[in-house]
């Protein structure tokens, strides 16, 4: 089981059942979860909530950031720009793992009309599952900080 750790939450409008049950999900596991919104399900702007997660895992206020939006693409997109951010958009667990494991991702995207709550929560285990494997990845991942520049 993954030690305990600060993740901040974060969506749009289209996904506020989903991030919700994630949630509940990764507070049952012991984690701190930050969700930062939004409350409602008034249409609201997917790149400003993308920005604010991953604004928070780049200070090191959260350790990790889970994001959603309708397909999960765009708020990724925003939060990739954040400098510091890895974030992939993923629709199966082992996806999830290979950004961790491969991309040392520390935010993780999910679309709420592509994949249901069970889908979801695999896919959130096997993303806080993995691990940094290093190595020959290390290099990769100093190729792709460095683009920053």
């Amino acid at each position: 089981m993954t030690p305990p750790i600060r993740i901040v939450l974060s969506s749009d409008h289209a996904a506020l059942a989903l991030r919700a049950a994630i949630a509940a999900h990764l507070a049952d596991m012991g984690h701190e979860v930050v969700d930062i919104g939004p409350t409602t399900t008034e249409s609201t702007h997917y790149p400003a909530h993308g920005e604010a997660a991953a604004r928070r895992v780049a200070s090191g206020d959260c350790a990790l950031g889970i994001i959603l939006c309708g397909t999960g693409q765009g708020i990724m997109m925003a939060a990739n720009k954040v400098k510091g951010i890895r974030c992939g958009v993923c629709s199966d667990p082992f996806s999830a793992r290979m950004i961790r494991a491969h991309n040392d991702a520390n935010m993780l995207s999910l679309g709420a009309r592509v994949v249901g709550e069970g889908l979801a929560l695999e896919i959130v285990d096997a993303f806080l599952g993995a691990r940094f494997e290093g190595g020959r990845h290390q290099t990769r991942v100093e190729m792709i900080t460095a683009l920053e520049a």
